[in-house]
């Protein structure tokens, strides 16, 4: 897959210096590369002067038919003053052929397969106007490992009929998307909804503050980086001006490492209870989604459930060609790698959750459980994404407009959104090209799964919905707000 595809965009310099540029003949350079940490190289270049002074030559020669000086026609004015006169013009470009070309022959001459574009301060570099030319970055680079033989493993695969209670119950968590909150006068109940207000403090000091939250009553009740258990204990019974408070844990994965396996105490003030009340499933509403009738619509929610196993079933096999692979990719990945790559990793999972047909609800919770080993988690889908890459290389794998057409479409069925409206919203957001990563990496899944042996295993029930997950972090310094406009469309609707 392309390099922008799961990793960071290449750097603007670097890129300006490889386009427009005329076909030459190779330099000779002299490179001296060590490795420096994991995935990590040292890159030296030496350029000598004579290649220079060719760059210069052909730099020069082209001023020489073209240059407009006062008081000579164009191709007579003479080449010493051709020197002076665009000495810093002439610089300039010469730096600018003499690194894309000893670049581009570097990545001839040298194996490096780079993860992203080189550190390189293109303006901070100058061209002594004696002697070579001599340069150094550091680079990333993809782990070096060998790729065990991946056909006929012998793998678990999760399978599960979906049953007509399964088709029932995700009916109800999909109609939740639609439903609306009415407010009731009576102490709330699990599955209602409450505003409140809480506090995190830490041995009587303020942590963390959110107003006025509205959090659903279920059994956990998951932040970014702490999570409750029995939350829904916790509040049943409570009503307006009530107090509830509790003990958490701060993740050992929180972004503030100060706070993480520290203990806080929590504080809800119920300022609200609400009820949701499920729209019906009649005519105008088949109509809001863009579904003719119930039957269509029942079916509709078999074929998302049927995905989700498939989605378990690609999950397992993933994780399972991984471990098996693991006594050859023994190698770290660069702690700044694995940070930068994390909003990324979020993303695409996300995505490939609602390509499975998870509801709202559903795919909130998972993030927020992701975002509670979020390190680790982005750690091991990056070497994940290694070995697939070099699987998809091995087997040629390609991704066609018509793979991403189809799973655009389906996305949008599962919105109840318009095609080209979701279409717009990933190329806007830049997943189009994580979605494409996502169907060459699940095309090489495929291959493993074509050759393997399989051993049938239950599938256990569906994703769980006893999770209310809320999209702010409780030891974060900055203010944070939901951003729930970028959820399922269900939202929106």
């Amino acid at each position: 897959m392309a390099e922008n595809e799961q990793l960071d965009d290449s750097s603007e310099e670097t890129t300006a210096l490889l386009e427009g540029q005329e076909e030459v003949a190779g330099m000779e350079l002299g490179v001296e590369i060590q490795d420096v940490g994991p995935c990590m190289k040292h890159v030296k270049v030496t350029v000598p002067r004579a290649e220079i002074d060719k760059v210069l030559e052909t730099e020069v020669s082209g001023l020489l038919d073209k240059a407009e000086v006062p008081g000579f026609r164009p191709g007579r004015v003479p080449e010493a003053l051709i020197r002076k006169r665009f000495k810093t013009e002439l610089a300039e470009k010469v730096k600018q052929q003499v690194l894309m070309l000893s670049l581009d022959q570097l990545s001839k001459d040298n194996k490096l397969d780079p993860i992203n574009e080189p550190t390189l301060d293109v303006d901070g570099i100058e061209i002594p106007e004696e002697g070579d030319f001599e340069y150094e970055f550091d680079v990333e680079v993809r782990p070096q490992f060998d790729l065990p033989e991946y056909k006929g493993l012998t793998i678990e695969r999760p399978v599960r009929e979906v049953s007509d209670d399964d088709v029932a119950e995700y009916t109800e968590a999909y109609l939740e998307q639609y439903a609306e909150l009415v407010p009731v006068d009576e102490p709330a109940q699990a599955g209602d909804q409450v505003i409140v207000d809480v506090v995190f403090e830490q041995d009587g000091k303020l942590v963390q503050k959110f107003d006025e939250l509205s959090v659903r009553v279920r059994p956990t009740l998951r932040f970014h980086d702490v999570e409750i258990a029995d939350f829904d204990k916790l509040i049943v019974g409570a009503k307006a001006d009530d107090v509830r408070e509790v003990e958490v844990t701060v993740s050992m994965e929180s972004n503030k490492i100060s706070m993480r396996g520290t203990t806080l105490q929590a504080k809800f003030t119920i300022l609200d209870v609400k009820r949701l009340q499920r729209p019906e499933l009649n005519e105008e509403f088949f109509t809001r989604i863009g579904i003719e009738s119930e039957e269509a619509l029942q079916g509709e929610f078999r074929s998302m459930l049927n995905r989700q196993v498939t989605y378990a079933q690609r999950q397992s096999t993933r994780s399972q060609v991984l471990e098996k692979i693991t006594s050859a990719a023994d190698w770290d990945l660069p702690e700044e790698l694995v940070n930068k790559q994390v909003e990324n990793a979020m993303r695409r999972e996300t995505l490939e959750l609602r390509q499975s047909g998870f509801t709202t609800p559903q795919i909130r919770a998972k993030e927020a459980e992701l975002r509670q080993k979020s390190l680790s988690t982005t750690r091991k889908n990056l070497k994940e994404h290694f070995v697939l890459d070099r699987i998809a290389n091995e087997e040629g794998i390609e991704v066609n407009y018509q793979d991403i057409d189809t799973e655009i479409s389906i996305m949008a069925m599962q919105n109840g959104e318009n095609y080209r409206r979701v279409r717009a919203r990933l190329e806007k957001s830049g997943m189009i090209e994580n979605l494409e990563a996502q169907i060459r990496e699940r095309k090489a899944v495929d291959v493993v799964l074509k050759h393997a042996k399989f051993v049938d295993v239950p599938l256990p029930p569906f994703m769980e919905t006893n999770v209310e997950a809320v999209k702010r972090s409780v030891c974060s310094d900055v203010a944070q707000v939901d951003d729930d406009q970028d959820d399922e469309a269900g939202d929106d609707n």
